[in-house]
């Protein structure tokens, strides 16, 4: 014993001195046992004993002693470590409650042994999160746990004795001995459930479960602090949350009332728990993104908490509303991390809106904006940089054009640098115009430039800067006009069966197609992450026999956008490529029409009774926005009769033949075949059967007798069907100039056909003649229109043009002077495009006049204000001209007279046509 009193002393060679030591403890251990006998067959007590048992105490210090020095300076040494680590299991072994206690005796001071604990429970505490052990060394790994589990208990009664007292209370020891006890529990190898049955079985059989004894423990020490708990909220509501999630049932039943414990504490103290409320919240989104937590957690969490605060009328109300947030948070965390790791995405993204949005709601805006910058790296990882741009907005919006400093978290690799919610911002917008010009969204991103320049020009002052922006909205105008934005197709798809997560679980959405997608296409990436559904091929709504039963049902069909009506539109001259955007963005509305047969069958008309069941859906947000689909709120259904029918065919007809007008008009270069199907199927009957069809089902005296109430759409069908003939004209006209020589057979017969309809249809319902509007603005061509109330569009200040023959009086031609040469061919290049071709076409060397001279100044007629160029009228003519009329469908141009046939064209010579083309260019 001097030898060895000697060496620890010096505190010299720690591995010769721990080796000494461990032989010298087996020798006093087989000396003690040898003694206990001879105590027992002396029948008395032996002296020799109790002075084997002193030595054993002395080394078991003096080596625990060492053990902890030498594991602290050997932590980077793994092989040695994991030695000194079974040596000290060993020690603790053969360590029983009054050797502890005699070892707690020692210290000679308070903060000797508080120094003592601390760096004892940290010691542990850094021992079990790295394993000193190889996972699969259950039976190493399961004896260090069950003795340090032994001795964590013994120094909690060394807490509780010493340093809860009002006077001796020490925070930062008890704080040390939760987290590693925390820590010991939640540690992967006591996890029993990652175990097979047969090694689980056998681990409980030896050892037991270990994590309910300390959590138990962990509950006594809570309730022992008294008044000091405050003290550890929210400090402790983490490691109290984590311990909670592990998914053992009686754990969990013991240990969730800490919480209210923890909600009645801070209640009692501020009349409030908002603080538990923020860190349970905070910490909760993690721990279930780490895969903790479960739908028995939600519901125990949920049950165990309303009781509680239920037998508190003071908390009552308060803890309901608690228990709720808590639940729907931890449902949308479970759907959000059932999809996170998906091939598809799309799941992912609803969940991740879901949460961002609950986060929203409760005013998280930390959480809130984390969860928008995930969706917005999903988005632009699959290429939906339009809907990344949106989701973007979302956080610079919650960002103000002020020197303010940032508040919230910033995302990026450019977080650092920016110190101003200004920069933040400003670098916010610079991304958002760059995903929507790469969504092809210009419109959008002409806003984002306007507010940008305003800002550069009337607050910083950055002309650099505002010409740098001001260029780029200038290409971004340009790219509405000259680059091809095919429009998407939307789908309606429903979500039927018990077998779907909640989230989707009989709901329909409305998704927003990629370019040029094929509906086949997409239903093959919407059932991938669901190989078992069974896609339904009705497009009504399934019985409750579908959405009660525990499958999985997919429905997916194509709907069109509902356009809501635009007033600064209306009643004016817009090039497609402007509104056509309109038509597919900003939706909200999305509508499915279902033909059914009604009625009595006419095998000869499928007109007469060919009703349409029209739903209309409402999504939540307009498409496109932050995701690629919606879900619907709202549903209503509607029935169309088959007059109506016919007359909505009738408009999408005419609409469809000015749209290829105009496209034509624009663009010389496009080709001709879409706008020969399109002529031919309405001209000849042959193909489409004409509006014999219509005349036979809507146009018989009978049906007007059997439905009294149609006449007036009975008019507007007629009326419909005369507004066509001028749109054919236009077309078959511009299809003549285009057509080649191998098609002109074929173009000849086209006007055949439609010569008879237009005189069969200009007899019955009279004539129809359209008119042009000239865009002063820009160099574009202008365009062909046609729509409701006609009489008012002289007072936008547009120039009404006839799209006749019937020219204005001849005037002088003006000299003008060779620096306004440029001007008048630009003036010349606004001018008609319909009416120059119609010059052209009046240079051939036979031509014919469509209106007479003799009902020149009965066509003409005034703007509101006086003649096309400006002129009052005389009284003379004033009284014998008179405006537009108002057909039935609210369309306006010259309706003449059904009676009679129009009369034959005259056959002029070229020179007339020439003298006539002259003066017409002069007026």
């Amino acid at each position: 014993m001097p030898i060895l009193r000697d060496l620890i002393e010096r505190g010299e060679e720690e591995d010769a001195c721990i080796e000494l030591l461990s032989n010298i403890l087996e020798v006093l251990y087989q000396a003690q046992k040898r003694a206990e006998e001879l105590q027992g067959t002396a029948g008395g007590r032996c002296g020799y004993t109790e002075l084997v048992k002193k030595h054993v105490q002395l080394v078991l210090e003096r080596l625990l002693h060492t053990v902890n020095r030498r594991v602290i300076i050997l932590e980077r040494e793994n092989a040695l470590r994991s030695c000194y680590v079974a040596c000290m299991a060993a020690i603790l072994s053969q360590m029983d409650k009054d050797h502890y206690s005699s070892y707690i005796k020692t210290f000679p001071s308070r903060p000797e042994l508080m120094d003592f604990l601390m760096e004892t429970f940290i010691l542990f505490k850094d021992l079990i999160g790295k394993t000193v052990y190889p996972s699969d060394w259950m039976v190493m790994n399961m004896v260090q746990n069950r003795e340090f589990l032994r001795a964590i208990n013994q120094f909690a009664t060394t807490l509780t004795e010493m340093f809860l007292g009002n006077g001796s209370f020490e925070l930062q020891l008890w704080n040390n001995y939760f987290h590693l006890a925390v820590a010991f529990l939640t540690q992967d190898s006591l996890q029993l459930e990652n175990f097979s049955p047969a090694k689980r079985n056998s681990i409980l059989d030896k050892y037991g479960d270990m994590r309910a004894t300390i959590g138990t423990a962990i509950r006594d020490m809570w309730y022992s602090l008294g008044h000091h708990k405050i003290e550890f909220i929210p400090g402790m509501v983490g490691p109290i949350l984590e311990m909670t999630l592990v998914p053992e049932l009686e754990l969990r039943k013991s240990t969730i009332p800490i919480f209210f414990d923890m909600m009645l504490c801070e209640y009692q103290l501020t009349k409030s728990f908002s603080r538990f409320e923020d860190e349970i919240l905070r910490r909760l989104d993690s721990e279930v993104e780490g895969g903790r937590g479960d739908k028995q957690y939600k519901q125990l969490f949920e049950s165990i908490l309303l009781d509680c605060c239920r037998r508190h009328p003071e908390l009552a109300e308060p803890g309901e509303s608690f228990v709720a947030l808590v639940t729907g948070l931890l449902e949308r965390l479970l759907d959000y991390r059932a999809v996170r790791n998906d091939e598809n995405k799309t799941y992912t993204m609803s969940c991740t809106v879901n949460l961002l949005n609950f986060y929203k709601e409760i005013d998280r805006q930390a959480m809130y904006i984390r969860y928008l910058y995930k969706l917005k790296d999903l988005h632009v990882c699959y290429e939906n940089y339009t809907e990344g741009a949106y989701t973007l907005l979302l956080h610079a919006r919650l960002l103000k054009w002020s020197d303010e400093p940032n508040t919230a978290p910033i995302q990026g690799l450019h977080g650092p640098s920016l110190h101003t919610q200004r920069q933040l911002k400003e670098l916010l917008y610079n991304q958002i115009i760059d995903y929507f010009d790469q969504g092809k969204m210009w419109e959008e991103a002409i806003l984002i430039c306007k507010e940008l320049a305003e800002q550069y020009e009337s607050e910083i002052f950055d002309y650099e800067m505002l010409s740098d922006i001001l260029q780029r909205e200038a290409t971004f105008y340009e790219k509405i006009l000259k680059v091809l934005r095919p429009s998407p197709d939307y789908f309606a798809v429903g979500y039927y069966g018990q077998g779907f997560p909640t989230f989707l679980r009989n709901k329909v959405f409305i998704y927003r197609g990629k370019e040029y997608e094929r509906r086949e296409d997409f239903e093959m990436q919407l059932l991938s992450p669901f190989p078992n559904a069974e896609k339904l091929k009705i497009t009504s709504p399934p019985g409750q026999d579908i959405t009660g039963s525990p499958g999985q049902y997919i429905q997916c069909f194509t709907v069109q956008p509902v356009e809501e009506p635009r007033v600064r539109f209306k009643d004016r001259s817009i090039p497609e490529q402007i509104t056509n955007f309109y038509k597919a963005n900003h939706v909200q509305k999305f509508s499915y029409s279902r033909p059914f047969k009604k009625g009595p069958k006419d095998p000869d008309n499928e007109f007469v009774n060919m009703w349409i069941e029209r739903t209309t859906f409402m999504t939540a947000y307009p498409l496109p926005g932050i995701l690629r689909w919606f879900v619907v709120t709202s549903t209503t259904t509607s029935i169309i009769s088959p007059l109506e029918n016919a007359i909505e065919t009738m408009v999408k007809t005419n609409e469809k033949i000015m749209s290829e007008i105009n496209r034509h008009q624009a663009d010389a270069s496009l080709p001709i075949n879409p706008l020969s199907m399109l002529l031919n199927g309405i001209v000849d009957p042959a193909v489409m059967g004409g509006f014999a069809k219509y005349e036979t089902a809507f146009f018989q005296e009978s049906y007007l007798q059997e439905h009294p109430g149609d006449e007036g759409n009975i008019e507007k069908l007629k009326d419909l069907i005369a507004w066509q003939i001028p749109l054919l004209a236009e077309g078959i006209r511009i299809h003549g100039r285009k057509v080649t020589e191998d098609l002109q057979p074929f173009h000849e017969r086209m006007e055949q056909c439609f010569e008879q309809l237009r005189g069969k249809v200009e007899s019955q319902y009279g004539v129809r003649e359209m008119i042009c509007f000239e865009d002063r603005r820009s160099g574009r061509p202008r365009s062909m229109a046609w729509g409701p109330d006609w009489d008012r569009l002289s007072l936008t200040g547009a120039r009404q043009v006839l799209c006749t023959e019937a020219a204005l009086a001849p005037k002088p031609l003006p000299d003008i002077p060779e620096d306004q040469d440029h001007r008048s061919e630009r003036k010349e290049n606004r001018s008609s495009t319909l009416l120059r071709q119609r010059r052209q076409e009046l240079c051939q060397p036979t031509l014919e006049l469509p209106v007479p001279q003799d009902e020149k100044q009965r066509l003409s007629y005034p703007t509101s204000e006086g003649s096309c160029d400006g002129q009052q009228l005389s009284p003379r003519r004033a009284g014998t001209q008179s405006g537009p009329s108002l057909s039935p469908t609210g369309f306006g141009g010259r309706v003449k007279s059904a009676s009679k046939v129009p009369p034959l064209p005259r056959k002029i010579s070229p020179a007339v046509y020439e003298t006539f083309l002259e003066q017409s260019d002069a007026a």
